[in-house]
């Protein structure tokens, strides 16, 4: 199968869904911006540092509310600006498993690069595996693929054929494993199981570079293949 590429900078809109992605920070972290213009409302996918005044142009511009903030896992290349968008108003959801991460981003001090700084977070709503939740009008389920991170999630759009992973699973290859409470046989567990079982068309836009897909991972992934 051909691999689908939708990654051109920092905008672009899929099968009817606005989704503009911001790759930011420190490191390129992909945020993702779902916009629904209908309701006026939009969603956000992890908040890399220096994010917050992308979004807000285009909020202002599509003249639409920011409600909700999802974070993948508790990685501070993810959190950098979470609590300065949580101050704007949008309810924060994340799994409890990162707590310690998402709210004293201090236990991280020693991995991250000079001069950075995290403010801590509160989770408002907590995330759980198999959770179905409603957003911008699209039934979402959660999924829990820890390996890389404890708490790390994906956001399955079912109607949209799309799903969030996180730092889970990239464009031919996985996340880090070495950082603290990494694991690869979990996180080898976490795709095979909670990942590979997607419908193989299923587009994956992952925390770093282009997206792919389920089918094209489970054929080609040097890291965990389909068994």
């Amino acid at each position: 199968m051909s691999l689908p590429l939708h990654y051109f900078g920092w905008f672009y809109i899929k099968a009817g869904m606005d989704i503009r992605i911001f790759p930011a920070g420190y490191i390129d972290t992909n945020a993702y911006l779902l916009i629904d213009r209908e309701k006026g409302e939009a969603v956000l996918i992890d908040a890399p540092h220096d994010l917050w005044p992308l979004v807000e142009s285009v909020l202002k511009e599509e003249e639409c509310k920011l409600t909700a903030l999802f974070l993948t896992h508790g990685h501070w290349d993810h959190t950098g600006d979470a609590a300065l968008i949580q101050s704007k108003g949008a309810t924060l959801y994340a799994h409890p498993d990162d707590r310690v991460l998402i709210e004293t981003p201090e236990t991280m001090g020693r991995f991250l690069p000079p001069g950075v700084k995290v403010e801590g977070a509160d989770i408002d709503e907590e995330l759980s595996e198999g959770q179905v939740l409603d957003v911008l009008s699209q039934k979402v389920e959660i999924r829990h693929v820890p390996g890389h991170c404890p708490g790390n999630i994906l956001l399955y759009f079912e109607k949209k054929g799309i799903a969030f992973v996180g730092d889970a699973l990239f464009r031919g290859s996985i996340g880090r494993t070495d950082l603290p409470n990494g694991n690869f046989a979990e996180l080898e567990k976490s795709i095979r199981e909670r990942i590979y079982t997607l419908p193989e068309n299923t587009i994956v836009y992952p925390g770093h570079g282009p997206d792919t897909s389920v089918g094209f991972e489970m054929k080609s992934n040097p890291h965990v293949k389909a068994q």
